[in-house]
C-alpha cells in the first residue's frame, strides 16, 4: 500500500519553525504543517545529502514495507530511523525520479 504524504522541495530561504538534522546537515520543515504537505529543505554546503537529491523535489510515500516498495529502485540514501521515529529512505526510479518511502 502507498499513500500520498508530501513532497519536499529545495530551498534557500529560511522558513518558520525549521528543525536540524544533525546527520544529514539540513534544515527542514513539518509538510503535515503545510497546506499543501510541502516540505522545504534547506541544505549546508557540507551536507552529505546527494547533490541529485539536493537539485530535484521528491515525492514522500508511506509504505507498509520499504523492503517490498524499493525493489527495482536505486538507493540514494539507505532506510535510516527519522528524527520522528519513523524509517524512511530515498530512492530513484528508473525514469530519474526520486521518491522518500516512509514505513511507520
Amino acid at each position: 500500500m502507498r499513500t500520498f504524504d508530501h513532497i519536499g522541495m529545495t530551498t534557500e530561504s529560511v522558513h518558520p519553525n525549521e528543525r536540524y538534522v544533525v546527520s544529514t546537515k539540513v534544515w527542514v520543515t513539518d509538510p503535515q504543517m503545510h497546506p499543501f504537505k510541502i516540505e522545504w529543505l534547506r541544505y549546508e554546503e557540507d551536507s552529505p545529502v546527494p547533490g541529485k537529491m539536493r537539485d530535484a523535489c521528491h515525492v514522500a510515500w508511506r509504505v507498509d514495507s520499504i523492503e517490498r516498495e524499493s525493489e527495482g529502485l536505486k538507493v540514494l540514501i539507505a532506510p535510516f530511523s527519522s528524527v520522528a521515529g519513523h524509517v524512511v529512505g530515498f530512492f530513484e526510479t528508473e525514469d530519474g525520479a526520486i521518491v522518500e518511502l516512509m514505513e511507520y
